[in-house]
This record gives C-alpha cells, structure tokens and sequence, in this order.
C-alpha cells in the first residue's frame, strides 16, 4: 500500500481530487455568502426607504402659478384672521366669557392647524422641496391630525356651553364658570394628542420597500397605508375605530346638543327673544356644519385605499377653506365680536 500510494501516477489523482474537493467547498462557501449578503442587503432594501415624495398638485406651470397665489393668499388671510380674533378676546374684558374663551382657543388651533401643512404645500407647488424624511413626514401627520382631532373635541364643547347657556340660563354662570371651561379646553387639547399617539406608533411599525411617492400634498395616513409593503390591518382598523369615536362621538354631542337648543329657541313665545336666542349659536353652528361636513367624508370609510384624489380635494375644505372662514363667520354673524372690533379701530 505504501509503494501504491508513492507511485507519480496515484499521486497525481489524489492531488486533482482534493483539489477539485476544495473548490468545490470554495465555491459552496462563497454561494453561500453570497445568498447571505443578498439577503442582507434585500432587508436594508426593505427598510431603507426614509425619504418621500409629496406630489402635491401635478399640472401645467400656469396651474401651479395659480393654486401656489390662491394657497399663498388663502393662508395669509386665516393667520391674519384667526390671530386678530385670539388677540381681541385677550385684550378685551368684555370677551372674558366662556364663549369668547373656546373661540380664542379655537382661533389659536387653527393658527397651527394651516401651519402644519400649508407652508410645505406651498413649497411642494413651487418645486423646491418636494421631498421630506420618514421623520419629519410623521410629525407632519401627527401634528395634522392632533389639532384636527383637538378641534373636533372643541366644537363639541362649545355646543355643550350654548346648551348650557340657551337652555339653562339662569344657572348658566353657576355651571359653566371659567374653571370648568379651562377643564374643557384642557381635556380638549389633551384627547387631541393622545388619541392619535396610537394610529402614528403603528405607522412606525410598517415597513416600505417600494415606490416612495405620496399622492397628497401632505402626509396622511392613507398614503402610508397604500405604500407599505406589509400587512396594514391594524393601522387601517385603529384609523377606522379612532375616526368613529373622534368624529361621530363629538358630531353626536353637538347634534344633541343643537336638538335640545332648537326645542327651547322655539318654545320662547317672542319672536325677538328667538332671533336673540339663535344668535349667540348661529355662528358656531355655522362652523360646526362646515367642518362636519368635509370630515366624515374623510375619515369614516372602511378602506383607505380608495379615493385618494378625491380625499386629496376634500382635505382643502378643512385644512385652508376652513380655517379661513371661521374668522369671519365669528366676525360677520356677532355682534360682540364686531362691537370689539369697532372699539379696537374707534371706529362709529
């Protein structure tokens, strides 16, 4: 066997078959290596989406002129308008009311509320900075949907002190003083901002591996949902569930609330004493109808895939149409408000 295995020939074999054995595991070694660093860099592909691209408004030059000046516009008047009215009920003794309070409060949500989009709208429609980090696209959506959940809370509140005012008149200054307002508006801004904690904790979670283009001109949570690469119900049912407890949940408040001040507006035997009566509601009630009905179009809906450029449109009525108006019902349908107003300018 020894002479066997010193004989050139027998050498020569052995020597090609461990060659060929050590490439062989070579090249095992290195497929796998490969496979591994494959996968690897499939899960930093998966997860390496961080930045994205709002689309705003897609049109000619001309369109985009045009929607940039009535955005631009639009956004300097409701800053104006709203800052007028939270300086005006600070200033004024006479406003010092529970009444005048919520609307400072509402006034200075929506200072914020257009604030949170309407600046990098403006710059998306320009061209100059349409994209945006995975960071700052979830403050976005966070700060956007806090201050409208907030405003929901509000409006519910101010129905419940013109209920307590029109129906309960005598013990109104009893019941609702200003330390039960303030608990009011706390709780207000308070609900505003956890209750969308849940919904922004979850987007965290989800995972985008392809196209990173959000069809708004904002962050909202259906863009997130329709560019995950990952299982989406959570999200899509805590929107859903947060949407009909927010929305439908103060909408029912405010609605009782108009039920019971309409059956004791029409109960006052004087015609005079009903239009005074209606008064003091009108304008709230006004806004109240505005931003109720482009709301639950947006948010009470099974799916969030569906309709984005419709909820594209609809979300103008009340991140800038809006706002803009309320000033201006406040102002135009009060005569607290306009009598302020004259004795700011002394004016006759």
């Amino acid at each position: 066997m020894r002479e066997l295995l010193e004989l050139p020939e027998v050498n020569e074999i052995i020597g090609n078959n461990l060659l060929r054995e050590h490439l062989v595991k070579l090249f095992v070694s290195t497929g796998k290596k490969g496979q591994m660093r494959e996968h690897s860099q499939g899960r930093q592909n998966e997860s390496r989406v961080l930045d994205f691209i709002l689309l705003g408004f897609p049109g000619s030059l001309y369109l985009q002129m045009f929607i940039f000046t009535l955005f631009l516009f639009m956004y300097i008047l409701t800053i104006m308008g709203n800052l007028a009215i939270f300086i005006l009920v600070i200033t004024n003794r006479r406003l010092h009311i529970p009444m005048y309070f919520f609307l400072c409060n509402l006034s200075f949500l929506e200072i914020w509320y257009t604030t949170s989009s309407i600046p990098k709208t403006l710059a998306i429609i320009l061209g100059r900075s349409r994209s945006i980090s995975f960071t700052g696209c979830i403050l976005q959506m966070y700060f956007v949907f806090a201050f409208g959940c907030t405003e929901y809370f509000l409006l519910s509140a101010m129905a419940y002190d013109r209920y307590l005012a029109i129906c309960y008149p005598l013990h109104y200054s009893t019941i609702m003083d200003l330390s039960l307002s303030g608990k009011l508006a706390f709780s207000s801004w308070l609900c505003g901002f956890l209750v969308i904690c849940i919904p922004a904790f979850l987007i965290t979670r989800l995972s985008f591996c392809g196209p990173n283009v959000i069809n708004h001109f904002y962050c909202n949570i259906d863009s997130w949902i329709v560019l995950s690469c990952t299982d989406t119900y959570a999200i899509e049912m805590a929107a859903f569930v947060i949407s009909i407890i927010v929305i439908l949940g103060s909408c029912l408040i405010t609605f009782l609330s108009y039920i019971y001040i309409i059956s004791t507006i029409l109960r006052i035997p004087s015609t005079t004493g009903q239009q005074k009566a209606f008064s003091t509601c009108s304008s709230h009630l006004a806004v109240v109808m505005i931003w109720y009905g482009s709301t639950i179009f947006l948010f009470v809906k099974p799916s969030k895939r569906t309709s984005l450029e419709m909820t594209k449109i609809v979300n103008i009525l009340n991140t800038i149409v809006t706002p803009l108006l309320n000033p201006f019902i406040y102002t135009l349908r009060n005569k607290d408000v306009k009598e302020a107003l004259r004795n700011c300018f002394h004016l006759r």
